[in-house]
């Protein structure tokens, strides 16, 4: 007989018990079903989340139990859909919870019974209460001797920390960000001296870094930033060999940054912008770095000669600080952004560099005193999204290779001395949305195929010497928001212009003549227009009366005649210098009374340009990040406003 061909007895029984051993302990302990039921019941107005009491709780939406055979529940995820504080006391009656997440409700308390029971739980590793509404002080945790993960994030909790996490032995991540808390920084974070991970960020800690904290020597990530922390960062913080990540930004820290930090090989990101630091930078220091920021310091002295060359290093801010000498000529091949503006660099800007940055997507270079001409090697940089040269002493003409930066959306060469012809290469750049030459000695004419550039909003070539009609083409840039063309040698007419115009139309201080055209009336949405400084001839068009968003018109210095109408008294208006001009309310010539400024005697820089979107904004927010908003608040009326409201300038 085939020893396969029959089931015996014996098989049958074995199958039997086993099927029956998987139901019994499958089943959840009484207590821990009643206790669910309870909660169930106890939230069941919530519409966020339905528990089904007919089904087994290891089913239900945010449940996880035990593996193999669902015999406790191991963790609940409560996230979005906790309403109140009363019901949490119930979840601590549950003893085999390894994880339990309460964050994103409205909780506004944790009972001191939640603290008791759930200290109990000895297999907790997990609590999150973060984004809540959870005030007063913090209490103390007594038990949680398996708690390694704490998260109490984006509340409202205040008042001093010093003893209320001494008892948790396992403690491995605490998380006390965006919360209320003030005095020094804690230091007595688990007897055991296991935490790894410690973020105290946008709180109003303060006093200074404490040595003590340097003793936790398992730490990966320190962010201490947006708290009100003065004097030094210990020498010691070189001990802390498997740092990861430490931010000190937006504080009030000073003296040298610390040499040790280059002799930690973990360490990826050091960000320590928005303090007081001074002094020289460290060489070496970007030995294993991958992100550097010590942007809005008093850094002086050069900048270290390897301090670009490191292999691993992305992204580099030294921004806003007092430092001096030339650019490092070496640049890691690996770098994305690179910020130097607002310093007092001089030199040439290193011309061979950049044919190998294939990674490069930010060079913000603007405000310092570079000389010699903008790099053709610059074209190669084919992933470069934002190239700000603004505010130097750059000469030569533009080279034609910049052309190939087909990824571009930002270009500002504005207040150099640059000479010679726009490059028609430029309009091919289809990405671009921001360009501003503006304050530079180019000659020559608008290229005709300017108009190339539909997702063009900013453009601004005011302070030139551009010569030549207005493209007639212009008019088809329908993304087009400012235009600044004063301060040139531009001739002819006004042409047609782009009916989404909204923050500004400056075609001042140029030769243009001719009549106001009827056609500037599809503005609708125009908030300045200056026409000053031109040879413009006729009457004032009665429909500058009609345009409801307008907030300034100059016409100031040109050749008008006939009778000024009335206009809103919230319209700044100037019309003085226009001899044949009559006031409707006196029959007589008026003069005027508003001061009027031409772009080619004001200082260099200042004239009218409204354009909100400098290069501090754009390299801030991100590029995508600031087009969604300036396009999302286009059509109000007030959308300036509410811009520099949002973006803080």
């Amino acid at each position: 007989m085939n020893r396969y061909g029959h089931s015996t007895p014996l098989l049958h029984f074995c199958l039997f018990f086993f099927l029956l051993c998987s139901v019994v302990f499958s089943e959840l302990p009484t207590n821990q079903k009643t206790t669910m039921i309870s909660l169930s019941k106890a939230i069941m107005n919530n519409t966020a989340l339905i528990w089904d009491v007919n089904k087994d709780p290891c089913s239900w939406k945010g449940v996880k139990c035990s593996t193999p055979g669902n015999s406790s529940i191991a963790e609940i995820s409560l996230s979005g859909v906790f309403p109140s504080s009363d019901f949490l006391p119930l979840l601590c009656q549950i003893d085999s919870l390894v994880s339990l997440d309460l964050s994103n409700n409205d909780l506004t308390s944790i009972p001191d019974k939640f603290i008791t029971d759930c200290g109990a739980i000895g297999g907790l590793q997990l609590l999150n209460i973060s984004r809540n509404s959870v005030g007063g002080p913090l209490p103390t945790f007594h038990g949680f001797v398996g708690l390694k993960f704490l998260d109490l994030s984006f509340n409202s909790l205040s008042g001093s920390i010093s003893l209320q996490f001494e008892g948790l032995v396992a403690l491995k991540s605490l998380n006390l960000s965006f919360n209320r808390f003030n005095g020094l920084i804690p230091t007595n974070l688990g007897k055991a001296m296991a935490l790894e991970q410690l973020q105290l960020s946008n709180n109003s800690f303060e006093g200074g870094i404490p040595d003590q904290l340097i003793d936790y020597l398992n730490l990966t990530l320190v962010d201490l930033s947006q708290n009100n922390l003065s004097g030094p960062v210990p020498v010691r913080i070189g001990d802390l060999s498997k740092l990861e990540v430490l931010i000190l930004s937006t504080n009030y820290l000073s003296g040298k940054i610390p040499e040790t930090l280059s002799s930690i090989k973990s360490l990826s990101r050091f960000a320590a912008h928005q303090n007081n630091f001074e002094g020289r930078i460290p060489s070496g220091l970007t030995k294993f770095l991958k992100k550097l920021d010590l942007s809005y310091n008093k850094l002086t002295g050069s900048i270290p000669s390897d301090m670009f060359l490191p292999s691993n290093l992305q992204t580099l801010d030294l921004s806003y600080n007092l430092l001096t000498g030339s650019m490092p000529s070496n640049i890691s091949q690996s770098m994305v952004r690179l910020r130097l503006g607002s310093n007092s660099l001089d030199g040439t800007i290193p011309f061979a560099t950049f044919g190998a940055l294939e990674n490069l997507m930010y060079l913000e270079l603007e405000n310092n005193s570079l000389t010699g001409s903008v790099p053709p090697d610059l074209g190669s940089c084919r992933n470069l999204m934002l190239l700000n040269l603004a505010g130097n002493k750059l000469n030569g003409a533009l080279p034609v290779q910049l052309g190939g930066l087909s990824q571009l959306q930002v270009m500002k060469i504005q207040s150099n001395k640059l000479v010679g012809e726009i490059p028609v290469e430029i309009t091919r750049l289809q990405r671009l949305w921001i360009l501003d030459m503006s304050w530079n000695s180019l000659n020559g004419s608008i290229p005709s195929t300017i108009s190339s550039l539909q997702g063009l909003m900013i453009l601004n070539l005011q302070g030139n010497n551009l010569s030549g009609s207005i493209p007639e083409t212009i008019v088809s840039m329908d993304s087009l928001l400012e235009l600044q063309l004063g301060g040139n040698q531009l001739i002819g007419k006004i042409p047609g212009m782009p009916v989404k115009l909204q923050i500004a139309l400056n075609l001042s201080s140029n030769l243009l003549e001719g009549p106001i055209p009827e056609s500037l009336k599809l503005l609708t949405g125009l908030e300045v227009l200056d026409l000053s400084n031109n040879k413009l001839s006729g009457e004032m068009p009665p429909y500058l009366t009609q345009m409801a968003t307008l907030r300034k018109l100059l016409l100031s210095n040109n050749q008008l005649s006939g009778i000024i109408p009335e206009f809103n008294p919230w319209l700044t208006f100037d019309a003085k210098g226009n001899k044949d001009l009559i006031n409707a309310t006196t029959s007589k010539a008026s003069p005027n009374t508003s001061p009027n400024t031409s772009p080619k005697s004001a200082q260099k820089g200042k004239s009218l340009n409204l354009s909100f979107l400098d290069e501090s904004v754009a390299s801030a927010l991100g590029i995508g990040y600031v087009v969604g908003i300036v396009i999302g608040i286009a059509i109000s009326r007030n959308w300036v406003v509410q811009l520099k409201s949002k973006l803080n300038i």
